[in-house]
């Protein structure tokens, strides 16, 4: 088992302001707890800028949209596609490196060189939809490596796993019609971006599993069990990706949900086994929220932990 660790000085670059909850000290925290001698077996790996990224951007992402993201990055300062999705100068290159990371995973995957990727990049995705940039997202990584993994290598099944607290509206909208992708989202609602009912099920490919604030592990746990993994297993997926957000953390301070480190050890450890019986355990994760630095660093390590098969991740 190899188990790929995206990270790249440049993420840490993205200013988003003082105060934005999105902020680099994310990824320190992040870097800092995978340093330790338990994540010395990560294959660490720089993600390129990939000499297509336009095309890559173009799976997704109408042309207006690509254009207008990329013209609007300043040169100083910082500028705001909305109230909370901001650009500096060292935005360009942090999200043209996050769909790099993602697409480069695919192609390690794919190509039999790794069963299992981390991508802690920045900025999000999931909430940039075809269209335009939103809640802190300019472009949509996840989005962007399943339909480079299903135009590129030929994949007709990608399941992505979304247990983000906010609901993956920009991923729900890219696939809403699209029957080779499977988007399965557990999310606090009603809460931002307002998307997520369970009536929105594309052409049967979409699952929406509501929580309710003050929903705790067990809850989450159960419809899981009852919900989210059976329909995966029976999708039979050849790839799974997860938009990894750890804001349904109970000290997260933009939800109000109750997950612990252990609910995200257990559902990273359902899926591993999913992914061991349908897709030669083939598995990307991309970072998507998580605001509070402690719950956030233990969060990702033990998921990691699990992704990678460490003694004690499971």
């Amino acid at each position: 088992m190899t188990t790929l660790y995206y990270s790249h000085a440049d993420f840490l670059n993205h200013d988003t302001g003082p105060s934005h909850p999105e902020s680099a000290d994310r990824l320190r925290a992040i870097d800092q707890a995978l340093d330790s001698a338990e994540f010395k077996s990560l294959r660490r790996v720089p993600p390129p800028i990939p000499d297509d990224i336009q095309q890559k951007l173009a799976l997704i992402h109408r042309p207006a949209m690509i254009a207008r993201v990329l013209s609007g990055i300043p040169e100083h300062g910082l500028a705001y596609f909305d109230a909370d999705t901001v650009a500096s100068p060292g935005s360009k290159q942090a999200a043209l490196r996050a769909v790099g990371a993602v697409c480069d995973a695919v192609d390690k995957l794919c190509g039999g060189q790794a069963d299992k990727a981390f991508c802690a990049v920045r900025p999000p995705g999931h909430h940039a939809m075809p269209g335009y940039p939103m809640g802190f997202c300019l472009f949509n990584n996840i989005a962007i490596a399943a339909e480079y993994a299903r135009r590129h290598y030929g994949l007709e099944r990608i399941a992505i796993v979304d247990f983000d607290v906010h609901h993956g509206n920009g991923t729900q909208a890219a696939f809403y019609e699209q029957p080779q992708v499977l988007y399965a989202s557990s999310h606090q609602w009603p809460h931002y971006p307002g998307s997520g009912d369970p009536l929105e099920n594309g052409v049967g490919n979409i699952i929406n599993v509501p929580l309710a604030a003050g929903t705790d592990g067990a809850v989450f746990r159960t419809k899981y069990s009852d919900i989210i993994l059976p329909a995966v297993t029976k999708f039979k997926p050849e790839l799974i990706l997860i938009s990894a957000g750890f804001d349904a953390h109970k000290d997260d301070p933009l939800a109000s949900l109750r997950l612990v480190e252990d609910d995200y050890r257990w559902v990273t450890a359902e899926l591993v086994e999913i992914a061991d019986a349908c897709c030669q355990g083939r598995i990307i994760s991309t970072l998507e929220g998580g605001y509070n630095l402690k719950a956030l660093a233990a969060s990702v390590a033990a998921h990691v932990a699990v992704l990678a098969g460490i003694s004690g991740g499971d």
